[in-house]
């Protein structure tokens, strides 16, 4: 009998995530979780239905359910659930499409994504609750953080260390050895040549910081959407 498990998320990704669970078999969705939409409740995605938000998750495990897993972008928030979670009792599971390409010695945390395309090398370490995206490359002895989303198609070179909830934008590319700060965005595109402070967005060819990610948020342009 195959673990019961549900989604929590609704939107965009967690088709992506949904997609992956049910072509990798490893577990029965019983389900989605929707904290930011409460009217979607009783709706159906992917053919699943939204049981509710937050407060289902007592009732989720007297029903059985055992692993959840946070299946939406905003990397902070991602971390925040996945604790609260682990305390209702539940385990963190991680989806990894069958047509990624994950190397043996490579060690990929509960919780984490790993897209279609994806590729993780030897000796790359991956944190939990990450988003390894849609052909993202991480090469050769990488240190990716807890709640890192790494964006289609962003290229990290080896021996790069991206920290906590860190956003790598879509198409970025990364030289080797360069570390970037925890809570930091990458944007679209950006080719970093230097390391990059925690807290900071970067844009540009060569990334260059921009403004801190506090002034982002007050501009109304919040990551991880």
């Amino acid at each position: 009998m195959r673990p019961k498990l549900v989604v929590w998320g609704a939107s965009g990704h967690a088709l992506v995530v949904i997609d992956i669970l049910r072509l990798a078999g490893e577990y029965e969705i019983v389900g989605l979780l929707d904290d930011v939409n409460p009217q979607s409740r009783g709706l159906r995605v992917a053919g699943l239905a939204v049981l509710g938000g937050v407060e289902q998750l007592d009732e989720l495990r007297r029903n059985g359910t055992t692993h959840v897993i946070l299946a939406f972008g905003n990397c902070g928030a991602r971390l925040r659930l996945a604790q609260l979670a682990k305390r209702a009792g539940f385990r963190c599971a991680s989806a990894i499409h069958p047509r990624a390409v994950v190397a043996e010695s490579a060690r990929v945390g509960p919780g984490t994504v790993v897209a279609a395309c994806a590729v993780i090398n030897p000796g790359a370490t991956i944190g939990e609750n990450a988003i390894i995206n849609t052909s993202a490359t991480v090469d050769h002895d990488c240190s990716i953080a807890d709640g890192v989303h790494l964006s289609p198609g962003a290229h990290l070179g080896g021996h790069v260390t991206v920290g906590e909830e860190a956003w790598v934008g879509i198409g970025a590319t990364v030289r080797d050895r360069i570390h970037i700060g925890a809570h930091s965005i990458i944007g679209a595109g950006a080719v970093l040549t230097r390391d990059v402070p925690p807290g900071v967005v970067v844009y540009g060819v060569p990334g260059r910081v921009i403004r801190s990610v506090n002034e982002q948020n007050n501009l109304g342009e919040v990551s991880g959407v």
